[in-house]
């Protein structure tokens, strides 16, 4: 490969780098913000329709037939070894594939608007404050479903969590009735070498006194050898949390809104736990209350239609911590739930799944991509032989 022919690839990558920094800007320029963000969006999806992708169409097809008019008239008559064919015919192959990359450039000046917008560390703040007010934004229904609220959901304050016992009961002939028994969680971490020693010389004096071993195997609820270690958990003492004057309706839930990337779920389920406790059980009402406030602004940031009034809200929540007994009757609530969702799972997506070439469009670009390299190619071999013919002739 000649000197020329170097140069003239080396002008070609700085045009093509040129139209990549324009769509870049482009995307930066033109990204609506957080607020207009919603399921249906994608940074790009090459859609065949909008400015960019007719735009990208004309770009590309352009610069391809004057790279090709200039590459065949100016560096087509030289005779090159294979080996030489084969590094013309991969930096053809890399024109071709930024030629038909301007959307990827768009979709990255987006994403560095977005950031820029609203910063990741920003972004897990609001998730930790929607996974803290979480139990108290479901509808009105969810709060009477078993599964979403139920005393084995409490994290916190000590003996929580509990595990639930069910027991069949025979209270007269063949009628029996099922009796329900919580018990706190307790874990037990030994070398396994004691721990075999330990059991082993417990079942024996059980057995000496009588006494039935399977009353202290059936208190385990799950046993686990960690390398040389042997971690036992086990039930503790009985709980009897429906009784508990400082357990509420909204400490039976454990769910987060959206969880924060690369960080463990069950430590963000505690913390969000305790720092709920606290809200309801050892700060003064305005604390609740300022946490609304923030959560009414959050709203506004994402566009999400609210009415939620902390100071109507957060009385009702009271009422019903301060009487536990009472039946639920509802929250006064009402914001739009499922364009919060979206929105946060979009822009989950965003951050951490950012489809720069959509799987939608990942065959016909690779075809494209690839179809166009062979022309490229073909044009080029034949031509040059075609020049260094007519040169022989001559």
């Amino acid at each position: 490969m000649n000197k020329t022919l170097k140069q003239y690839f080396v002008k070609s990558f700085i045009i093509l780098a040129i139209v990549h920094l324009a769509y870049f800007l482009y995307g930066y320029f033109t990204f609506e913000g957080i607020k207009n963000i919603d399921i249906y969006s994608e940074f790009y999806r090459f859609k065949f329709y909008d400015d960019v992708s007719i735009s990208h169409f004309f770009v590309s097809g352009l610069f391809l037939l004057f790279f090709l008019i200039f590459l065949l008239k100016n560096h087509a008559r030289q005779q090159y070894s294979s080996a030489k064919i084969f590094q013309i015919g991969f930096l053809l192959l890399l024109v071709s594939f930024f030629t038909f990359t301007f959307f990827v450039s768009f979709s990255f000046g987006q994403n560095a608007k977005l950031r820029g917008e609203l910063s990741q560390k920003n972004y897990n703040e609001d998730k930790k404050l929607l996974n803290v007010l979480n139990p108290f934004l479901y509808g009105s229904s969810s709060y009477h479903s078993e599964k979403l609220f139920n005393y084995e959901n409490i994290l916190y304050p000590k003996p929580y969590p509990v595990v639930k016992e069910e027991k069949q009961v025979l209270i007269y002939h063949d009628q029996f009735n099922t009796e329900t028994t919580y018990y706190s969680i307790d874990t037990l971490k030994v070398l396994t070498e004691t721990y075999n020693k330990v059991s082993g010389k417990t079942d024996s004096l059980l057995d000496f006194a009588g006494l039935d071993k399977n009353i202290i195997k059936d208190r385990i609820i799950k046993k686990t050898s960690i390398g040389d270690s042997t971690q036992v958990i086990f039930k503790g003492q009985e709980v009897s949390p429906e009784y508990d004057k400082d357990i509420c309706i909204f400490l039976q839930n454990k769910s987060l809104f959206k969880s924060i990337h690369n960080d463990s779920v069950q430590k963000q389920q505690y913390q969000a736990a305790v720092k709920r406790y606290k809200l309801l059980y050892k700060y003064k009402q305005d604390s609740l209350e300022y946490e609304f406030a923030k959560l009414d602004t959050l709203f506004k940031k994402y566009n999400i239609e609210s009415h939620v009034k902390p100071n109507i809200l957060v009385p009702e929540i009271f009422y019903y911590v301060e009487n536990p007994d009472r039946l639920f009757g509802g929250l006064d609530n009402n914001f739009d739930h499922k364009a919060l969702q979206e929105k946060f799972k979009t822009l989950d997506r965003y951050f951490y799944e950012p489809n720069y070439l959509h799987p939608s469009i990942m065959p016909i670009f690779f075809t494209v991509v690839f179809s166009v390299w062979i022309v490229l190619l073909l044009f080029y071999i034949l031509f040059n032989k075609r020049k260094q013919k007519d040169i022989l002739d001559f």
